[in-house]
């Protein structure tokens, strides 16, 4: 290839500022690569966000109905101290029932509490009550159900504690 003059002076300039121009697109490419991290990034943020805000929003929605779940429940022992077989009673059963299917669906569960061991993280102990048995202290009386959601305590449960029963013990002496 020949240059205007073919001297060596503009043969190196070219090679230069090919180098230059070389350099300028690594440069360019690099920082292209980072935008593009930096974007990912920011989706994955921005998801992670929204989730999150979703979530926060359907625990609070979900702590409204758990007032509605103990009204109902009220409702239902009221129903049931007034009348068996009342259809007021079973209606009121009905939409418990229908509650409670709804907030399983999102991963809402009751604690499990009357007769088990009494756990600090689930149960918040209102009452004790005193036996002659000297055992862990077990849950008695539920006097509100508590709720998870995914491994995380939404309420505890309002129990009433008191000391197991020994029984394996008595009946080992008898």
């Amino acid at each position: 290839m020949e240059l205007e003059d073919g001297s060596p002076a503009d043969v190196e300039s070219l090679k230069k500022e090919l180098l230059e121009e070389q350099i300028k697109s690594k440069e360019l490419l690099n920082r292209l690569k980072y935008a593009q991290a930096d974007l990912e990034n920011y989706r994955k943020r921005a998801e992670k966000e929204m989730a999150e805000a979703g979530e926060t929003s359907l625990m609070g929605l979900v702590g409204r109905l758990l007032v509605v779940m103990d009204d109902l429940s009220l409702a239902v022992k009221h129903a049931e101290a007034i009348e068996e077989g009342d259809a007021l009673g079973e209606g009121f059963r009905m939409v418990q029932r229908n509650l409670e299917g709804a907030l399983e669906s999102v991963g809402v569960e009751r604690i499990e509490a009357l007769g088990k061991h009494f756990d600090p993280s689930l149960h918040e102990a209102v009452e004790k009550v005193e036996g002659a048995a000297d055992g862990d202290e077990v849950v008695v009386e539920e006097l509100r159900a508590g709720y998870t959601s995914r491994g995380k305590v939404l309420r505890p449960s309002l129990v009433k504690v008191g000391p197991a029963p020994r029984e394996k013990e008595e009946e080992k002496g008898e």
